[in-house]
């Protein structure tokens, strides 16, 4: 499923209307009719649903709502809050629809009255503004939105809880906090952005005719589990280790050994034919111990880290993970930028990997295979300049700008990790819950990325379809054994086999 900005959104709709021929009074109606089936499944017949107008398509959708409820035998109003002057062309051929099958109408733009309504209502659906809106709201709309947001009924957002901007980078907003947001189409930026997700509560798109022809432009969409099934490698029956891949893992330190061994294990459980970790000896022993299946490298050191004097044989490898655990030492440094210009096939960059090359960006241009780097919002803003704030409120730009700037592929780490390829085409990923939010989480996802990328043909869906299992992996677990609180990134290792599971059992 597409992705969209609020210019996109536009465009969809005018291609649709002028191009496809459809009518917008029809394109309003099949909204209403969508979105009143998901209010259905929410109400009892005893539900009194007070529909909140505004004007534009937002309040066309409402005046289609409360009609369509209403015709279902729930008991119906609807407050407009703007004047009736702004009631115009589809959304007035609904008005009128909705009053003509008896439907009862309040305007006001009386803060005071619409809370003495909204006291007596058990469902609250909010069509008041839609994807157009920007920055802080004004009055009488403002005080009604406060309004809304301090009652006790149920509160459904048309599209876009009203006030909330559609696209990222905007900081300064009143919105409705909705309980639900029935979303037209395809959902909008700030579905996806930490600041601005949460006002949307549940949220579910719905189809109302939009056409194939009308999305041909569209490169942000969301990875989903039948995009899983459809595109992992089948394992044929007569295949041998070194057709799943033979990688090299360089990390780890004698002050901290677990980070590669999570790596390590990640990669192995997840599908690769042979790994090798790279590492100073300290480390080898804690390696071992925890994944016994695991070649080893050592690598000599300085002080417990590994040092510049190794000669790494990169060409017997077909793809490299580099950086957990791998300390910031100025000695380190020097192994970083000779893996990044020797290794010839796909090469990860995770963790200190990240650190080391920050002031060497433009060495990833000059590499004639891939590069992926994942970081996390703060190591993004590390790598651009600019503060893990504003990396936050616009992780869609920033990811894909330097994505196309260094020809490397973006896996930008995060509650909706987006990945970005090389030439702009973005992916979000959306399983996963809080339980990742512990040490380690990343070194996990990174050993999942190095055996996809082994795995696959194409890149670009081994890096989504990593993302994907590596979530999934603790969205199993929450469900069944774990809780947010006592998942560790162990306990993923583990979980990757119960979602490969569903390759086979088709749940």
């Amino acid at each position: 499923m597409y992705i969209v900005t609020a210019k996109e959104m536009y465009g969809i709709d005018q291609y649709t209307t002028e191009e496809i021929g459809m009518e917008g009074k029809l394109l309003m109606e099949n909204a209403g009719r969508a979105i009143s089936e998901k209010i259905e499944s929410k109400a009892e017949m005893t539900d009194l649903i007070m529909v909140i107008a505004g004007s534009g398509n937002n309040g066309g959708d409402g005046y289609v709502i409360a009609r369509t409820m209403l015709n279902m035998g729930y008991e119906t109003a609807v407050i407009q809050v703007v004047p009736d002057a702004k009631i115009t062309g589809d959304a007035r051929y609904h008005k009128n629809l909705y009053i003509n099958c008896g439907g009862s109408v309040s305007i006001t733009q009386d803060a005071a009255e619409v809370e003495g309504a909204l006291q007596e209502s058990d469902i609250v659906v909010d069509a008041i503004l839609g994807i157009g809106a920007k920055g802080k709201l004004r009055e009488p709309v403002k005080e009604i939105v406060e309004v809304i947001n301090d009652c006790d009924a149920y509160v459904i957002s048309v599209d876009i809880p009203s006030g909330l901007p559609a696209d990222e980078g905007a900081a300064a907003f009143d919105s409705v906090q909705a309980d639900c947001t029935v979303i037209v189409g395809f959902p909008k930026m700030s579905a996806f952005l930490q600041h601005t997700t949460g006002y949307y509560g549940e949220w579910e798109t719905v189809a109302i005719g939009f056409p194939g022809e009308a999305q041909t432009d569209l490169t942000r969409s969301m990875w989903t589990h039948s995009q899983f099934l459809q595109t992992m490698p089948e394992r044929r029956q007569n295949s041998h280790k070194s057709d799943h891949g033979r990688g090299l893992i360089i990390g780890g330190s004698e002050e901290m050994p677990g980070s590669i061994s999570m790596t390590v294990r990640a990669a192995l459980r997840a599908g690769a034919g042979l790994i090798t970790a790279g590492t100073v000896k300290q480390a080898i022993p804690v390696v071992a111990s925890q994944c016994i299946e695991a070649t080893h490298l050592k690598l000599g050191d300085t002080n417990g880290y590994i040092s510049t004097e190794n000669t790494i044989p990169y060409e017997n490898y077909d793809a490299v993970v580099l950086g957990m655990g791998l300390g910031r030492h100025e000695t380190t440094r020097s192994q970083v930028k000779e893996a990044v210009s020797r290794v010839k096939g796909p090469l990860i960059l995770d963790a200190d990997g990240l650190f080391h090359i920050r002031n060497e960006l433009n060495l990833l241009i000059d590499r004639t295979n891939p590069t992926v780097v994942t970081p996390h919002p703060g190591e993004m803003a590390m790598l651009t300049g600019v503060s893990a704030g504003d990396i936050l409120q616009e992780p869609f730009s920033y990811a894909k700008t330097f994505a196309q700037t260094y020809g490397v592929y973006v896996v930008l780490k995060g509650t909706y990790t987006i990945v970005t390829a090389p030439d702009g085409r973005q992916s979000v990923n959306t399983t996963g819950n809080q339980g990742l939010a512990k040490g380690g989480s990343g070194d996990v996802l990174s050993g999942i990325i190095l055996a996809m990328a082994m795995q696959h043909n194409d890149l670009y869906n081994a890096l989504r379809n990593a993302c994907y299992v590596h979530g999934k992996a603790a969205d199993i677990l929450i469900a069944q054994s774990h809780s947010v609180y006592d998942l560790m990134a162990s306990d993923v290792v583990e979980g990757i086999a119960k979602v490969y599971r569903t390759l086979t059992d088709g749940t």
